[in-house]
């Protein structure tokens, strides 16, 4: 039997290059869109609603019952949301049977972007949630695209280190001829012991941690810790 093929993807520039159709796409937004969507769906939230414009998160909280809006842009929390996008500013005691209506910089737009090329099925991956998206991908015998946020279109670090950890975890069940898929792992393997120290040397964590979420940044390298699997459905990400 032939096995399904995996691909990473290193940036949302490069989505438009690769086919997408009837696949499964695992959106990875490391700091720190998937880490918090993965932990408010792990303490409880009724469901994500993830929107790309700052307009539309508005008006949808305006419109939700017992919703919140949440997001930020460069790091900072937008003017007119609620909250930011820090996986600490969902408790339990908060985010439990609330609606969480988020956009981010990068992972709530190539969302958007995989659904428009296609992808038959979204779920969303960070190291808090590591073992439930290889488990699913494993259960599904269908192709996968590891979607790399990335930061602005530009490569970065973070999201191809857990990109890494998936493939490191899964590869024997894939065909993988792609050599971003190889350099992922390879990166991944090199550092899977001291994740915290390789991160923290990441352009994204300097560009962080300037707002004092160094604390935040810890937790998003952090394996297993909201061990939940957020999947797309019908303009929300609920557990799976």
């Amino acid at each position: 039997m032939n096995k399904p093929t995996l691909h990473t993807i290193l940036s949302p520039q490069l989505l438009n290059i690769y086919d997408v159709n009837n696949s499964i796409v695992v959106i990875i937004d490391v700091f720190r869109a998937t880490s918090t969507i993965a932990t408010a769906l792990y303490h409880g939230a009724a469901k994500i609603i993830p929107v790309d414009s700052v307009e539309l998160c508005i008006e949808l909280g305006n419109s939700t019952p017992n919703s919140i809006t949440a997001g930020e842009r460069d790091g900072k929390v937008i003017e007119g949301l609620q909250y930011g996008n820090s996986p600490a500013e969902y408790p339990r005691s908060f985010i439990e049977g609330k609606t969480l209506v988020l956009t981010t910089t990068n992972g709530t737009k190539l969302l958007h972007m995989a659904l428009a090329n296609g992808a038959s099925e979204i779920i969303t991956g960070s190291f808090p949630n590591l073992n439930s998206v290889c488990n699913y991908l494993l259960q599904q015998n269908k192709n996968v695209f590891l979607g790399c946020s990335a930061w602005k279109n530009r490569f970065n670090l973070e999201d191809t280190l857990f990109a890494g950890a998936v493939i490191n975890q899964i590869k024997n069940y894939f065909t993988i001829h792609c050599d971003s898929s190889l350099m992922a792992e390879q990166m991944y393997q090199l550092h899977q012991n001291d994740l915290y120290s390789f991160a923290r040397s990441t352009t994204h964590w300097h560009r962080l941690s300037k707002f004092g979420l160094d604390k935040d940044l810890e937790y998003c390298v952090t394996r297993n810790v909201a061990d939940v699997l957020p999947q797309y459905h019908d303009g929300n990400l609920k557990v799976k």
